[in-house]
């Protein structure tokens, strides 16, 4: 029979140990999180340029139809003036002939209607012109804005495409580095590690002593407390916001 194998014995690792691989992780998820941010400012301006863009692409169209219902106008209300000099043509040959003064009275009234309907179509016709000629100068301000969107657009694109292209494989990196630190830290370490860096702004959840401060609030440390941290014989937390702190000899890779 085959010799039974000995179960694997779980190393036990010293306090020291397990704040060097918490500090470590988080160097790590730092360097990570850096990329993201500038990786995640740019798709930010991606997205606000394409909306303008498409923002300024629908006033455009809805310009060049606005443009085409006035011109439409214009050439209805030309139309009726054509149509109403023709009437007062007619109705000035009418009143040669007219064989009383309740015909003629008639005929002048069709006459001054007519000269008023061409009156109130000229001011539509000047009215519809100005419209016309007002969009037509906005359209040219908004396609050269448009046009200059267009090429922030494309270069913000440009440089989002290649600082995927450069950080990805950066990121793909560190993250398996990231794991493999994780394998080393023992799951309840690893739990309040991440829950501590969600809680925080910055993602911080491993901090060093920075001019008897915590690197992390800022508050002021105790002379004894970091003499504790310094000794790294326990895993101690600042009591104002509760990040692990490590002395500033770790962070240098001293011991």
């Amino acid at each position: 029979m085959a010799a039974k194998r000995a179960p694997k014995v779980e190393k036990e690792y010293t306090v020291e140990e397990k704040l060097l691989a918490l500090y470590r992780l988080q160097s790590m998820v730092t360097e990570i999180d850096k990329i993201r941010t500038l990786r995640g400012e740019l798709p930010l301006e991606v997205q606000d340029l394409e909306d303008e863009v498409a923002g300024l692409e629908t006033r455009l169209q809805n310009y060049t139809v606005e443009i085409r219902e006035g011109e439409e106008a214009i050439a209805a209300q030309k139309k009726k003036m054509v149509e109403s000099t023709a009437l007062i043509s007619k109705y000035k040959t009418q009143l040669d002939t007219v064989r009383n003064n309740r015909e003629f009275d008639s005929l002048s009234k069709e006459i001054e209607y007519q000269e008023l309907e061409i009156t109130f179509a000229e001011k539509k016709i000047a009215e519809r012109t100005e419209f016309v000629e007002h969009r037509k100068r906005e359209i040219d301000s908004i396609s050269e804005t448009l046009n200059q969107r267009k090429e922030d657009l494309s270069q913000k694109r440009s440089e989002l495409d290649e600082i995927i292209s450069e950080t990805r494989q950066e990121e793909e990196k560190l993250r398996e580095k990231a794991k493999t630190l994780e394998t080393n830290i023992e799951p309840r370490l690893l739990t309040a590690f991440k829950r501590i860096r969600k809680g925080t702004r910055n993602g911080l959840a491993v901090v060093d002593i920075q001019r008897d401060a915590c690197a992390g609030c800022f508050n002021n440390i105790p002379p004894q407390k970091q003499m504790d941290i310094k000794m790294r014989k326990k895993i101690i937390v600042c009591e104002y916001c509760g990040r692990i702190l490590v002395d500033s000899g770790m962070s240098e890779g001293k011991k």
